[in-house]
Formats: structure tokens, sequence, C-alpha cells
């Protein structure tokens, strides 16, 4: 962004008063900052390495909640990557906890969003600043609750003995159970729960509309960029992963260190570059609790009729990854010409062409779907509405985004007034469901004719 954007202090480093929150298994010390209740890293379940989640016990006194907790270990950003290197925090396998933000633990039934952070299944985190929720829950009067969960091998490797894999939905599925039991303790109601996620975070999401268990823990889902042409993770490419993971790693992996983790994760991913842009680790169909593909479209199909879903795409998804690149920097004019063209083709192929047809199976089941594209902003960057471009339109703060080249010539006044729209309209649904977003002039998508609605031009 600009130099001359307005710089917003983050809420973490300023001083507030004590807020006591008394939830299901013990009574937390948070913070009230400006306005608002803060709860950050707050344990949902705690797991044994390679096993799954266990529910997070009772305790006795106070507990406190003013600080984040781990995020899964994980490595750093690519260099060059249009999203900047964000800070990744300390990292530990103890990091099934959660970031909550609330206008006030007051007993009130507020609609609560569920934000899924993307990632590729192997780096990100609900409490990173670039994910802070102030603006969402002050603009909307809505808890917001933000998830950490296990990424890369520790979440998601599939090895027999070694690991069942999903076990990062299993803790998904974990943190919804403890927002259904804790909802009304943090002024929010446990019957109105939207689940929203980007990326990775909405590919789980789809995955989850599939899980039985997990259905009856939300009402509505958002899912922003998802990434629906990965479909769902195989028998052969997951065993071949798991066996490079652990002929790379060379010991016991429940011994292993995470130093030691973290490098077979990458060296295995490397063995399989073929991929292309296909992440490593995910998901895999038929293992707890995804079932194989036909019982997951048969569940998304019997749990559709009671379903809200927005989903969208940008217009430029795969310029996050692509822009700028090697073709346009050998050959400025045709290069960039070419290398628009793939963008264009890569896009339509991993992203808008599968979300349609997944809005396609959703609406034709019953659900009531709604579809959006994000346009962009004018920008003097090569990312324009490229993949994550919405994300600090929801998020964050000028801090957390200074020198993110995808904002190149925006201020942060540009950023937040290009995301009001993007931002009423996910309160809205949160609030209201698709009827809301009806009367605010949307159309519903009927399976047959694709009424997107465009934010950013």
């Amino acid at each position: 962004m600009r130099s001359d954007s307005p710089v917003h202090r983050g809420d973490q480093a300023t001083p507030g008063d004590d807020a006591l929150v008394t939830v299901r298994a013990g009574t937390l010390r948070g913070r009230r900052e400006h306005g608002l209740t803060v709860l950050r890293g707050v344990r949902y379940a705690t797991a044994a390495r390679f096993s799954p989640p266990v529910p997070e016990q009772p305790w006795s006194g106070v507990r406190d909640a003013v600080q984040h907790g781990g995020v899964s270990p994980q490595p750093q950003a690519r260099p060059g990557s249009a999203g900047g290197r964000p800070e990744i925090g300390a990292q530990s396998e103890d990091c099934l906890n959660l970031t909550i933000v609330t206008p006030a633990a007051d007993g009130a039934r507020r609609p609560v969003i569920v934000w899924l952070h993307g990632g590729s299944y192997r780096s990100g985190a609900g409490s990173w600043d670039r994910y802070r929720t102030d603006r969402l829950a002050r603009e909307g009067g809505v808890v917001v609750v933000s998830v950490n969960s296990r990424l890369g091998a520790l979440g998601y490797l599939s090895a027999p003995g070694v690991s069942p894999g999903n076990l990062g939905l299993l803790d998904q599925i974990e943190a919804l159970r403890w927002v259904r039991d804790n909802a009304a303790a943090l002024g929010g109601d446990p019957d109105n729960v939207t689940l929203v996620g980007q990326s990775s975070g909405a590919h789980s999401i789809a995955c989850l509309l599939g899980v039985q268990q997990a259905r009856p823990l939300f009402r509505r889902v958002v899912l922003q960029s998802p990434p629906l042409g990965l479909g769902l993770g195989g028998a052969p490419d997951t065993g071949r992963l798991g066996e490079r993971f652990l002929a790379r790693l060379g010991v016991d992996p429940r011994q292993a260190t995470l130093e030691q983790l973290l490098t077979a994760q990458q060296a295995a991913e490397k063995d399989l570059s073929g991929r292309g842009f296909t992440p490593a680790y995910g998901p895999v169909s038929g293992a707890d609790p995804l079932p194989g593909a036909p019982g997951w479209l048969a569940a998304c199909r019997a749990g559709a009729a009671d379903l809200d879903v927005v989903l969208g795409t940008t217009r430029r998804e795969m310029a996050y990854f692509l822009a700028g690149g090697p073709i346009s920097q050998r050959v400025p004019l045709v290069g960039r010409a070419v290398e628009n063209g793939v963008i264009g083709m890569v896009t339509w192929t991993a992203f808008t062409r599968p979300t349609l047809r997944f809005a396609r199976l959703l609406a034709g089941a019953g659900a009531r779907v709604f579809m959006y594209g994000i346009d962009g902003a004018a920008s003097a960057s090569p990312y324009r509405a490229g993949h994550c471009s919405d994300l600090p339109w929801l998020f964050g703060d000028a801090d957390a985004w200074a020198q993110v080249p995808m904002l190149a010539g925006q201020s942060w006044d540009d950023v937040t007034g290009h995301g009001r729209a993007l931002r009423q309209a996910w309160l809205s649904f949160a609030a209201g469901g698709g009827a809301a977003l009806t009367a605010h002039g949307w159309a519903p998508y009927d399976g047959r004719r694709a009424a997107v609605h465009r934010f950013g031009r």
C-alpha cells in the first residue's frame, strides 16, 4: 500500500479492561478493547501427535485468554509472494485454539461467524493480525470466531500405522462443536452460525458439507475462492506422499522434532512437484470423517435442503501465483498477453468452472444458492482481482497489510472503501440468510442461469 495510508494500531497492543467470560468448561480472562470483548488463545481441544482431537476438559479458577495461542508449525511464505510474508507467530503442536471477538459476552443472541483461513492446508492461522475481525464484529454486531487447527503433515498426512489423514478436518469439527456449546456465553446464537472460509478454508467447508456429523453445527456457509478443481484427495497421491514423507524423515515420526517434520514435509512436496499448484497435503476421501466421493456427494445433496450458500471467485485468481512471472519478464509485451491468457485459462479450470458446478449441485438439491464475483479495484499491481484480493476488504488493518505487493498503489482508505459492500453483504447474510441478500438485490442461482453479483467494479 502507499506510505500515506493512515495507521491504525492493533488492539492487542492497546491496554484495556479485563473481561471475565464463563464458558462451559471454566472462566476465561480476556480484554475489553475499543468497545469489543476479545479472547485469544482459547483452547477448544488437545491432540497427541497424529491422533484425533480430544475436547478441552473443565478447569478451575480463571484462565488467561489475552495472548494468542500457538499456530500449527509451518514453513515461511515463499519469497516474492503476492501476499507478502505475514507474521507466523509462536509455532506449537498445541495449536487447537480460537480467537474470539464479540460486542459483549452478555447473553444476547447475535449472529456467529466462524472463520476458516486459507493457505493450501500448509500455512496460515486464524490468529494472524491480517485476519483480525474487529471491523466485522463492530460493523455487524456479530460474534466472530477464528480457528487455528493442524496443517501440513501434522494435520493431513495419510500413512498407515502413523496417521489416518484428515486430522485437520476433525480439528475444525471439534472447533465447531465448541462454538455450538459456548456461543450463548459469548453473546451469540448457537442456532445461527455462518461458516466462512477462503481458498483451502473454503475447500474445507465444501468437504464438511458432505460430513454428516458436521452439518448440524452450522446454518449457512460462504465459500470464497474455493479451489474445487482439486476435488477430494485420492488414495494413489496421498499414499505416495506419505511414503515420500516417511522416507525423507528417516526417523520415528512420533519422536521427530518439529524441525525434522517440517524439513521432511517440504522435501516430500518437492518430490511431488509435478502436481503443479495442487497442495501436497489436504483432505483424503474415504478417511474419517470424510466419506468416499459417492458418499460425499450423497451427503451434500441430503443436507442441502435447509442450507443457505454464498460462493464465488475473483476474476483473476491465478494472478496471485503467476502475474509478473518469467513469461512476462522475458518478453514484456507479448509475454504479458500470454501470461494473462494462462491466468484466465487456469482460473476458469481450477476455480470458476468447478465452483459453478458445485453451485449447480447444491441448488439442484434444494439449497438457496447465491453467487458472486470479485472484479477488483483499479491498481498498479499486476495481481489485481487475484486470489486473496478480497481478504483485506474483510479483515485486518493498515499495519497488517503494509507492503503487500498485491495492494500496490492503494491506500488503506481505498481498501476499506472497496470492501464496504462485501462486508455488508456477508454481515447481512450472517444475520438473515438468503432472504437478506434478496432484499439487497441479489438474485438466487437456480442451477440454470448464473446470476452473479459483482464487487469492485
